[in-house]
């Protein structure tokens, strides 16, 4: 079988004699046919084919296989962003006066999403201690939960999920695990092989890891029955599109069928094709900057856990950090460069500590090449209150580092210099 670093560069687009050997940009929306059948019956799905790049670009269509042969799923859907992505993965599930169940440490912006808009449409959701046991789980269950959804590494708290519990409470109730695999990648962790359903990405952050192209994606295991009696807009005829039922016509391919014809055709959240580009070109180097992020961000963190200036360390490499002997059974390749790491002086102290920084970088971004900071009750998870910052797992004073792959000593000397100037 192939290894996945080596899916990361032959997967996608490959060249035929004489034609390109860099996959092209399709720089175009539309196409062209030789008869009105031919047109027919691409838009009845009866043959392969682009009619329209808000629904499928080839550009794009060659960066989708590469990632879901990466996660091993049966297909993927690239789409504008992350929160697109998520926003699509329970919209193709969940109608108005349904509910689903999610994990409580997750994206600020995910949360937000979840806890706000999607109620606006109708959907209501129930956050979950990701640590509670299974009977106290399923206890958020309902005869209208239609998904249940967690993070591999929590954003920012860096809590690393017990994937195969979530799986088993799931299955429990028929109803599907989402998985937001974005920290990990498929390079350290592929949640399908623990039980995943669909899984989740913003593109955005280590598989594009140049900060240059925000996009995000689904992909379908394949593996779930979507012929239950739960999901009527996957197993009953669509009457938006001609009447096709996505489980007899699709087979394992039916829920990303359905979010590609169905809900991307609606809501528009497509990529563009140089857009796909530049994502392959970030996912041909994902294993090699993977091996560096974690080598350098386990040697920051043990550093860090040594300062007397630092309250504590979050990162799961770390022996004796809570999530370790998780981490080893989910991670075991290494535990990414993000770490959670809290400094003296509360929020103030965060603050000194922050603005102290010189060559790690101040952004609203994580998971790239630089090495940059973040103190999340300021920015990304401004808009929750302390109860549910609590709750996700972040404290006022919680910087998050995301570890680049510069050298490691130099580092670790601006973090020296920045948390002594902190602690004065």
């Amino acid at each position: 079988m192939t290894k996945i670093d080596t899916k990361c560069v032959t997967e996608g687009y490959k060249a035929k004699s004489g034609e390109p050997f860099a996959m092209p940009i399709y720089q175009s929306t539309t196409y062209e046919y030789d008869s009105t059948e031919h047109i027919g019956d691409l838009f009845d799905l009866k043959k392969p084919g682009y009619f329209y790049t808000r629904l499928a670009n080839p550009t794009v269509g060659f960066v989708e296989e590469k990632i879901a042969a990466m996660e091993g799923g049966v297909g993927a859907m690239i789409t504008s962003s992350g929160q697109a992505a998520s926003l699509i993965a329970l919209l193709n599930i969940a109608d108005a006066g349904d509910h689903f169940v999610s994990s409580s440490t997750i994206y600020g912006g995910t949360f937000n999403l979840f806890n706000v808009t999607l109620r606006k449409l109708g959907i209501d959701v129930t956050f979950v201690d990701p640590e509670a046991n299974e009977e106290e789980i399923s206890k958020a269950f309902k005869k209208n939960t239609k998904g249940l959804f967690g993070e591999t590494i929590a954003n920012p708290a860096i809590k690393v999920l017990d994937i195969e519990k979530f799986a088993r409470i799931a299955k429990k109730h028929d109803v599907p695990l989402l998985i937001d695999n974005t920290f990990a990648t498929p390079i350290l962790c592929r949640p399908i092989e623990h039980g995943a359903d669909i899984v989740l990405h913003s593109t955005t952050k280590y598989m594009d890891g140049h900060a240059v192209q925000v996009g995000g994606v689904i992909v379908d295991s394949g593996n779930f029955n979507w012929d239950n009696g739960k999901y009527p807009g996957l197993s009953t005829p669509d009457d938006s599109y001609h009447g096709v039922t996505y489980t007899k016509n699709f087979g394992k391919a039916a829920y990303i069928t359905k979010a590609r014809t169905q809900l991307m055709r609606d809501l528009g959240a497509c990529p563009t094709a140089e857009g796909a580009f530049l994502i392959d070109l970030g996912l041909q180097t994902l294993a090699l900057r993977m091996e560096r992020h974690c080598a350098n961000a386990q040697k920051v963190a043990e550093f860090l856990a040594a300062q007397d200036s630092v309250v504590e360390v979050g990162y799961p490499g770390l022996r004796g950090d809570k999530y370790y002997d998780m981490a080893q059974k989910y991670l075991p390749d290494g535990s990414s460069g993000v770490i959670m790491v809290r400094v003296k002086g509360g929020r103030q102290g965060a603050v000194r500590f922050m603005d102290s920084l010189e060559m790690i970088a101040l952004v609203v971004h994580v998971a790239m090449n630089r090495t940059c900071a973040l103190h999340p009750a300021s920015a990304t998870h401004r808009q929750m209150t302390d109860e549910q910052l609590i709750a996700a797992g972040i404290t006022p004073d919680l910087i998050r580092l995301s570890v680049g792959i510069e050298n490691a000593e130099d580092i670790i000397a601006d973090l020296k210099q920045a948390l002594d100037q902190a602690v004065q």
